[in-house]
């Protein structure tokens, strides 16, 4: 939206600037770039243009010019140029009966063709900007409950992996908000929306539709834009799920109080994970094999079975690590636990499975830690 106040063309520079800064972009299938359609038709109008000016040249003699009663090359250029584009200025008329049939039988076919070209090539950008206008309507219409990723760097990717790992999330369902084009072009190469634009301004998030989002996550570059998306995203929506990724562990209690519901230091827990390598490198391959979704082992929260209810979290089949209980995340062995209820959720360490989802996995890991 660029409105242009009087005496403030600066700040009407910096709103068209922003609104030229901030697209939606929906993944789809580009079979040709548009700059080589538009290209290959013009060569296509052109090839006719001077298909048109050989053959009149070479039937010269059958034709008459009234400035100097003889057509050369340029003037069967400009006879072709005149006659394809039906201006027809009659200053070039073709005189036999030859050049007059070639005109009736091939030139008039040629103009057609002309037309037809420079016609369709401008139905065709109307049609795609009226398409594409449609696709964005509806998906604004069916959009809901999805999954906001702020950010599409190493840590967004590997997020979103996680989550589509997981099977409770599809590409339809994410949109992805970056200041880079680039980088949102690679985010609809492989099946998700986009939406260019600085994450921190409200009319960005709105354009993702984050007031009907689920949950949002947050994996910006710098800790101080981290902590501004989470207040904006949540002013427009007050239940969604955040979580952010911050750099210094200092920084995490600003981002929670900005709203986000949890919080991952990537620079300190890098750093523990570094740490146990060292004091012992096999339980750091484990600790690297559980934060890799899909291999080995994996953690895994489902909901508590009905023949588990009433029984402890040692009881179980799985290894339990956590018990899920309202908002409060218990240990196994916590005296608060008690025996498990039907509206517990279990969080589990199971071997990588086709699908995690599952209640009980294929090849769970039998046993209890100890």
């Amino acid at each position: 939206m660029h409105v242009k106040l009087p005496g403030q063309d600066a700040i009407a520079r910096q709103a068209g600037e922003q609104l030229v800064a901030t697209r939606i972009k929906l993944p789809r299938r580009v079979v040709e770039r548009p700059f080589r359609q538009v290209a290959k038709r013009i060569a296509m109008a052109l090839a006719v243009l001077v298909g048109t000016a050989l053959l009149v040249y070479a039937g010269r003699d059958g034709y008459g010019d009234n400035s100097d009663h003889k057509v050369d090359l340029l003037d069967a250029f400009y006879y072709a140029t005149v006659t394809l584009s039906t201006t027809g200025y009659g200053d070039i008329v073709p005189v036999s009966d030859t050049a007059r049939l070639i005109n009736i039988l091939v030139v008039t076919p040629l103009r057609v063709l002309f037309l037809i070209i420079l016609v369709g090539t401008t139905l065709e950008v109307l049609t795609e900007r009226t398409r594409e206008e449609w696709r964005l309507h509806r998906w604004r219409h069916a959009l809901r409950d999805h999954t906001v990723v702020v950010g599409f760097g190493t840590k967004g990717r590997s997020a979103i992996k996680t989550v589509l790992a997981a099977g409770s999330l599809t590409p339809q369902q994410v949109v992805v908000v970056d200041p880079s084009e680039k980088v949102i072009e690679l985010a609809t190469a492989e099946g998700f929306a986009g939406v260019v634009g600085d994450a921190t301004r409200s009319d960005v998030l709105a354009r993702a539709e984050v007031g009907k989002a689920r949950q949002i996550i947050i994996a910006t570059q710098r800790d101080d834009t981290a902590v501004l998306v989470a207040l904006t995203a949540r002013q427009l929506n007050r239940a969604a799920h955040i979580v952010a990724a911050v750099r210094e562990e200092e920084n995490a209690p600003l981002l929670r109080q900005s709203g986000a519901d949890a919080v991952i230091t990537s620079a300190s827990a890098a750093g523990r994970l570094l740490g146990l390598s060292v004091l012992s490198p096999s339980a750091g391959t484990v600790m690297e094999d559980l934060i890799q979704q899909g291999t080995g082992l994996d953690l895994v929260e489902r909901p508590v079975i009905k023949a588990e209810i009433g029984r402890g979290p040692r009881e179980t089949d799985d290894l339990v690590v956590s018990v899920v209980r309202g908002h409060r995340v218990l240990g196994y062995d916590d005296p608060a636990v008690g025996t498990l209820q039907a509206t517990d959720r279990l969080i589990t360490i199971v071997r990588a499975g086709p699908d995690p989802r599952t209640l009980r996995d294929t090849r769970p890991l039998r046993g209890h830690p100890s």
